[in-house]
């Protein structure tokens, strides 16, 4: 199997199904709790596992109840777990309230904030020596730096999930070869003075594609063959949690399989149909309960027929 290596980060998700988000001093009755692991790396390596790839996860969880739960989670959907955490790490915790009508959602993160950053120094070219494709989501900034020189150095193909700009972005983006960005993402401008034609900016800093996606629209899609858009198959949504993740993960997982064979756009309209899978199940993980979409999106990887 194809092995997807993702650096970035992994945090316990706390998720409540509400009627709507509450106002100022209003209290509510949720009704459904799910606690797992979450993070965009963490939910793309599981994505990746999901459709058949061999998922290693390099971050930091650290040794508390908190982090034996994420990696516990993260076992249990067959994600490998590299833990970088220093003593005392604790992973963030985000609380999602997902509104049960619409599927929407409202996220309160903590992040990579409680990690010290005071790990250990991991051997790069051996973790990325059997990769097929590096994932990295901006998240301790640190490691992804190293992963994504290793994986340079390698020609391991870099992918990056960029949900939002983080400082110090523009030095891994020197080293990515596919950025899928979200609508939300904005170039600081200290880093690009004109930042208006964002897809055109984000090839200036170094990634040969650049994507930006839009939720339940359209894929923008700029590389040296010119601007065009994917589109993205419509779904009746049960929950957006993690979609973002999902085709990240499934960009990852169809780069992997596909070694270079095939162009963006077939793997973004595959990875979009992944996605839009992933906004009908309960939480970030209940479209994996359906087996037999998830044979069929298997099915569709390059390679599978053979």
């Amino acid at each position: 199997m194809p092995t997807v290596l993702a650096c970035g980060l992994a945090v316990l998700d706390v998720v409540q199904d509400v009627d709507h988000v509450p106002a100022a001093d209003e209290k509510l009755v949720a009704t459904d709790l799910h606690v797992a692991a979450g993070g965009p790396a963490a939910n793309a390596a599981v994505t990746a596992a999901a459709l058949g790839m061999t998922a290693r996860l390099v971050t930091r969880v650290g040794a508390t109840p908190l982090g034996t739960l994420v990696r516990a989670d993260l076992a249990a959907h067959h994600v490998d777990v590299v833990d970088l955490a220093g003593p005392g790490d604790a992973p963030g915790v985000s609380t999602v309230l997902v509104t049960a009508s619409t599927g929407q959602r409202a996220v309160v993160s903590v992040n990579a904030a409680r990690a010290t950053g005071a790990g250990t120094e991991p051997d790069w070219p051996t973790l990325v020596s059997d990769a097929d494709v590096l994932l990295v989501d901006g998240h301790h900034l640190d490691l992804a730096l190293g992963a994504a020189g290793a994986a340079r150095a390698s020609g391991v193909p870099v992918l990056l999930d960029g949900g939002s700009w983080k400082p110090g972005l523009e030095a891994l983006l020197a080293l990515v070869d596919v950025a899928v960005v979200s609508a939300d993402l904005r170039i600081p401008a200290d880093v690009a003075a004109d930042s208006s034609d964002l897809l055109a900016t984000l090839l200036r800093l170094g990634p040969a594609v650049a994507a930006r996606s839009r939720g339940a629209g359209l894929i923008e899609v700029l590389d040296a063959a010119g601007y065009r858009e994917v589109p993205v198959g419509a779904v009746d949504v049960v929950d957006t949690l993690g979609a973002g993740d999902a085709l990240h993960g499934a960009l990852a997982a169809w780069l992997a399989a596909a070694g270079g064979r095939t162009g963006p756009d077939a793997a973004l309209r595959w990875a979009g149909e992944v996605a839009s899978a992933s906004c009908t199940g309960r939480g970030a993980r209940g479209w994996l309960e359906d087996a037999d979409r998830l044979a069929r999106l298997r099915a569709g990887l390059p390679g599978a027929e053979d």
